[in-house]
C-alpha cells in the first residue's frame, strides 16, 4: 500500500513539474513570439507612469495579449525600472520583448509630433507633424512662416509646443547663405539669444539638426560650422590629384559655386568639370550666381533676372570681369558639391546652359554651346507664348 501511495506520488510530482514547465514554455513563448498587433500604434508615455499603466494600456491596445506575461518579463529582463517617456513606434507584431526593448530604450522619441523648421534659398517655413504610425511617414497638420513680421501662431503649433513629447528639428536647405541662416535661427521662437555676427559664408554644413526648446542660437551654429569643417576636411583629404584648388577654402568657393548653378544632384561632377577646367585654362569663370552674390552678398533673394549693366559692373564676385576664383564663397554647399569640386568628372566642357529639363547642356566648343543656347532661347520662347 506504502509503495502504491509513494509511487502515486512522484507521477502526480512529475506530471505537476511537467505541466509547471510547460507553462513556463508556454509564457516564454508567448513573451518572445510575433505579437497579435494588425496595425501599427504611437505609445505615448508621460513621466511618472509605471510598467503596470503601460502593460494595460498595451493589452486595451491589442498590442500584447497578457499584461502580466508583459510585466512578469520585464521583471525577469530586469528592466520595470528602466520605463522611458515619450512616444514609441510600436511595429505591428512585435513581440513582447521587443516591446519592452522599445520603451525601455531611451533616446529621441520615435514617433508621435514633431515641429520641423525649414530653412530655405527662398523661404523659411514651420511644419507641425504627425507621424502616422501604419506607414512610418508623416502627416502635415499646419505650415506658416515663423519669420513673417506679425505672424499668427497656429493653435496646433501652441499646441504642440506644450507637449513634452514633442521633437524639434531644423533642417537647412544646401546653397543658402549664412546671412538667411541666422536670421531664420534669429527669428525662431524655440531657441534664445540672438546671433548679430553673421558666421563666414560657406562655413554651415546643410542638414538637419535636432535640438530642444531654450537651445542657444550660437549653440547651433557652432554645430554647424563643426559639421561643415569635418565634411570639408574629408573630402580635401580624398581630391583628386592635379586640381587647380591651393587650399580647403578655395575648395569651399568652388563647391558654392557648383551648388549654385545646378540642382540636378547627378550633374554636380560635369559641372564642377567645367569650372576646373577653365581654371586650368585661365578662362573667366562666367558665372550668374557670383555676380548675384556680388549685388546682394548673401541678404536675400534678387528675384529678378540679370541686368546687362550688372554683368559688366566689377564686384569682387563678378567672374565676368574677374579672373579665377571670387574671394569667398557664395553660399552654404552641401556635402555632394564639396565632393563634386575636389573630384569633378573627367571631361573636356568648358560651356554649359540649362536644356529645358531642368538638367544642362554641356560643350566642349563655343560653336556647340552656340547651338545649345539657341536651343534654350528656342524653349524660353516657346514657354513666354504659352503664358
Amino acid at each position: 500500500m506504502w509503495r502504491h501511495l509513494a509511487s502515486n506520488t512522484i507521477t502526480f510530482l512529475i506530471v505537476g513539474l511537467a505541466g509547471a514547465a510547460g507553462v513556463i514554455a508556454w509564457g516564454v513563448n508567448e513573451y518572445s513570439g510575433e505579437g497579435p498587433l494588425e496595425t501599427a500604434i504611437c505609445l505615448q508615455v508621460e513621466p511618472g507612469t509605471n510598467f503596470r499603466a503601460v502593460s494595460q494600456r498595451l493589452a486595451e491596445k491589442g498590442a500584447i495579449g497578457s499584461d502580466s506575461i508583459f510585466r512578469i518579463g520585464a521583471e525577469y529582463a530586469d528592466k520595470t525600472s528602466q520605463l522611458k517617456a515619450g512616444s514609441h513606434l510600436i511595429p505591428e507584431r512585435a513581440s513582447m520583448e521587443r516591446i519592452v526593448d522599445i520603451v525601455t530604450r531611451g533616446g529621441a522619441s520615435t514617433c508621435g509630433t514633431e515641429i520641423l523648421y525649414r530653412i530655405g534659398v527662398n523661404a523659411v517655413a514651420a511644419e507641425v507633424r504627425e507621424l502616422d504610425p501604419a506607414t512610418s511617414d508623416y502627416v502635415e497638420l499646419v505650415e506658416f512662416d515663423p519669420t513673417a513680421e506679425a505672424v499668427e501662431l497656429p493653435g496646433e503649433y501652441t499646441e504642440m509646443r506644450e507637449r513634452a513629447d514633442t521633437r524639434y528639428r531644423i533642417a537647412v536647405a544646401e546653397g543658402v547663405t549664412s546671412w538667411q541662416v541666422t536670421q531664420a535661427l534669429n527669428a525662431l521662437d524655440t531657441l534664445d539669444g540672438d546671433v548679430e555676427e553673421i558666421p563666414a559664408e560657406g562655413s554651415l554644413a546643410p542638414d538637419s539638426y535636432e535640438i530642444t526648446p531654450g537651445t542657444q542660437v550660437a549653440q547651433v551654429l557652432e554645430r554647424m560650422e563643426a559639421a561643415q569643417s569635418a565634411i570639408l576636411a574629408e573630402a580635401w583629404e580624398n581630391r583628386a590629384g592635379d586640381l587647380p584648388l591651393d587650399t580647403p577654402e578655395e575648395a569651399l568657393i568652388l563647391a558654392s559655386i557648383v551648388e549654385k548653378e545646378t540642382g540636378v544632384a547627378a550633374e554636380r561632377p560635369q559641372v564642377a568639370s567645367v569650372f576646373v577646367n577653365r581654371l586650368r585654362q585661365g578662362m573667366p569663370l562666367q558665372t550668374d550666381p557670383t555676380v548675384i552674390y556680388g549685388i546682394t552678398e548673401g541678404k536675400g533673394v534678387l528675384g529678378r533676372g540679370l541686368r546687362r549693366s550688372e554683368l559688366d559692373r566689377e564686384t569682387p564676385w563678378n567672374t565676368y570681369v574677374i579672373n579665377g576664383l571670387p574671394p569667398t564663397p557664395i553660399a552654404n554647399p552641401g556635402r555632394a558639391a564639396i565632393e563634386a569640386a575636389l573630384n569633378p568628372a573627367s571631361t573636356d566642357y568648358i560651356f554649359f546652359v540649362a536644356d529645358g529639363t531642368g538638367g544642362h547642356a554641356f560643350a566642349q566648343t563655343l560653336a556647340e554651346h552656340n547651338r545649345n543656347v539657341a536651343k534654350w532661347r528656342e524653349i524660353e520662347a516657346e514657354r513666354a507664348a504659352g503664358n
